[in-house]
């Protein structure tokens, strides 16, 4: 705690009550944030977790199925199917403010057949194996998405947490031990008034009993 730089007077105590006051509520509403904020980040994290077990579950059955095809056709056969794919993706980004933080949302949009070959010279296990890995890709984007929801808020989580700090264990306190000190200075110089006053009173007491 340290005091700070305001002369002792009262119109001063009465600002630093308001900021004190200010303050307080600030520190109040922060706080509320924080903790809606932790148990929104907390719910995408178990969400995150998921999506990461799911995307190791698709990547093994993508590959093994595409092992599985690749064992009956040749290179060659695999290269030509492959190497004119005709289906198109694009991916729209819009955010959405939760909590005060843009959070990003994917949208995949798909165009045309990823089973664009021909038929003749593969099989049906290459059919397999390209379903799987269409799946896998949009499992891949809700992961991304959903990363980048926990790390926005993460940010937003950290900057909250640090003024709910810089409040509640600088700010705040400063201002209750500046208003303590600024109350004891007024109580002294009242005291010191009073003295004062009685004295004066004694003194002139004193100088009309001399006269009479």
């Amino acid at each position: 705690m340290a005091l700070l730089s305001v002369n002792p007077t009262r119109m001063a105590l009465m600002g630093l009550k308001v900021r004190k006051k200010s303050a307080e509520r600030g520190h109040k509403l922060l706080k509320d944030k924080q903790d809606g904020l932790m148990q929104e980040f907390l719910g995408v994290i178990r969400t995150a977790k998921e999506l990461r077990s799911r995307v190791e579950e698709e990547i093994g059955k993508a590959f093994h199925a595409f092992l599985l095809a690749s064992a009956w056709l040749t290179d060659a056969q695999l290269e030509n199917a492959l190497s004119s794919p005709e289906a198109k993706i694009s991916l729209q980004v819009e955010t959405k403010n939760v909590m005060s933080v843009r959070i990003p949302f994917f949208t995949l949009e798909k165009e045309g057949n990823p089973h664009s070959y021909g038929f003749s010279g593969t099989n049906a296990l290459l059919d397999h194996a390209i379903t799987k890995f269409d799946e896998l890709f949009e499992t891949l984007i809700q992961l991304a998405q959903i990363e980048k929801q926990a790390e926005s808020l993460a940010i937003e989580l950290e900057t909250t947490r640090r003024r709910v700090n810089a409040l509640e264990h600088k700010m705040i306190p400063d201002l209750k031990e500046t208003v303590k000190y600024i109350k004891m200075k007024l109580d002294e110089s009242e005291r010191a008034g009073i003295i004062s006053t009685m004295k004066i009173k004694a003194s002139l007491e004193a100088q009309e009993n001399v006269a009479h």
